[in-house]
């Protein structure tokens, strides 16, 4: 069976957030390499995040991605214990 558009563009974007994943992973460790604590790249990181959600969406469409990923951190999507099954 052949893929539609949709899961098409649902695998379009799964890679692209695999790939953005990968360059936050090394920004992560050249940070860590240089001594920054994790803590200060993680509050660098969300910042710069958020400032550029509000410059593309505004504050209402960063307001409700925020309410996003808390649903889903409360989930235990981003637990480091979660098991993928």
């Amino acid at each position: 069976m052949k893929p539609n558009v949709n899961e098409i563009d649902d695998m379009i974007v799964r890679e692209k957030m695999q790939v953005a994943l990968e360059y936050q992973n090394e920004a992560w460790a050249d940070g860590v390499a240089d001594g920054i604590e994790p803590e200060i790249i993680a509050d660098a990181a969300l910042a710069l995040a958020m400032r550029e959600t509000v410059r593309m969406i505004g504050e209402e469409g960063a307001e409700a991605m925020l309410e996003s990923l808390r649903e889903r951190m409360l989930a235990g999507e981003f637990s480091p214990d979660r098991i993928l099954q």
